[in-house]
């Protein structure tokens, strides 16, 4: 078997390992309260231009999810999403179960359109007081990239960023892919950009070459995210350090982005061959996520001998199916993959 199911199967990229090693019997405070933490937001900020910027080391991504969308809401507020959002459909409830609504908009490709949320906003607000006694909209939920590995232009974050400011929202990004949407081939969207136009969003290192984290940005200071809040949640890990030193390690020398490059250029390379082979491609993804559309009586024989994920189905008798390569991926497991295709 050779598994393409997703982007975190595989561990830690060896200088992370490395380091961990070396640190091992080493003394540092806790809770974040450490070199590497302070070094890690230290890198984090400069490289999205952001010297005010508040960083916050989290473990996994519904975690942060929960957690920075919970800090944003109060009791009586909600996040817009598109249908395919992470909030919407992997998380287990996570943020219904901190006492918010997602209010569902349709989508594009796992987009949201700023056309799409300004019409909702404006006849939500359009009863005038009778929107009180509703689940109001504060804030707007997207990923980079999306579930469909497709990724916002800095036109389209501008254009979301514009609504916000006319009703009052925030903006949060789920980056848990974010290196594989700055990898991607025609992206104009950077970090620096994030950082202005979003509110808050993380940067993910769980698939992109950490053991686990995600680091998050809070450029708006009416977003509190204290120590004592995320401890609060249960999320305030003792150990620290490590996750800073994983993010110190992924932010120098530029690590993120070169692993995070393996990772795309694998995909596309992949991309092309099934293409080649007579597979219907199902959208156009730029990212390390590529979606194929299979006959249903090719599953059972595929699934015998490769890794996948099952997308949507396709009319009665064809299936989408997800490959996801990842930093580690090698041109031996892709030719391996080929060749069963």
């Amino acid at each position: 078997m050779i598994y393409f199911n997703s982007d975190y199967m595989e561990g830690a990229h060896p200088l992370i390992l490395k380091r961990l090693s070396e640190i091992n019997f080493h003394k540092n405070s806790g809770y974040g309260h450490d070199d590497y933490c302070r070094s890690a937001k230290e890198k984090i900020r400069s490289a999205c231009k952001s010297p005010n910027a508040t960083v916050r080391f989290l473990v996994g991504g519904t975690q942060t999810n929960s957690i920075v969308i919970d800090a944003m809401l109060s009791h009586n507020e909600g996040i817009i999403s598109a249908e395919t959002g992470h909030i919407c459909n992997h998380e287990a409830g996570a943020i219904e179960a901190c006492g918010h609504k997602v209010i569902i908009l349709e989508g594009k490709e796992g987009k949201l359109s700023a056309l799409t949320v300004a019409a909702y906003l404006r006849e939500f607000f359009s009863v005038g007081y009778g929107y009180e006694h509703l689940v109001v909209p504060k804030a707007i939920y997207i990923s980079q990239s999306t579930e469909y590995g497709t990724i916002y232009t800095h036109n389209e974050l501008q254009d979301l960023r514009e609504v916000c400011d006319r009703y009052g929202l925030y903006l949060f990004m789920d980056g848990a892919r974010l290196g594989y949407a700055l990898a991607a081939r025609h992206n104009d969207l950077w970090l620096p950009d994030i950082a202005r136009l979003c509110d808050a969003f993380y940067i993910g290192g769980t698939k992109v070459g950490a053991l686990f984290g995600e680091a998050v940005v809070i450029t708006n200071p009416n977003i509190k995210l204290t120590l004592g809040y995320i401890k609060n949640r249960g999320a305030l890990l003792a150990k620290g350090w490590l996750l800073g030193l994983q993010f110190d390690t992924l932010f120098s020398d530029d690590l993120y982005m070169k692993i995070a490059k393996n990772g795309v250029e694998k995909a596309i390379r992949l991309r092309n061959a099934i293409e080649a082979k007579g597979y219907p491609i199902y959208l156009e993804s730029p990212t390390n996520q590529q979606f194929v559309v299979v006959e249903n009586s090719k599953l059972s024989e595929l699934s015998k001998k490769i890794g996948f994920n099952p997308q949507e189905a396709v009319g009665k008798n064809h299936t989408v199916i997800r490959f996801a390569t990842s930093w580690a991926t090698t041109d031996e497991q892709i030719d391996e993959l080929i060749s069963l295709l």
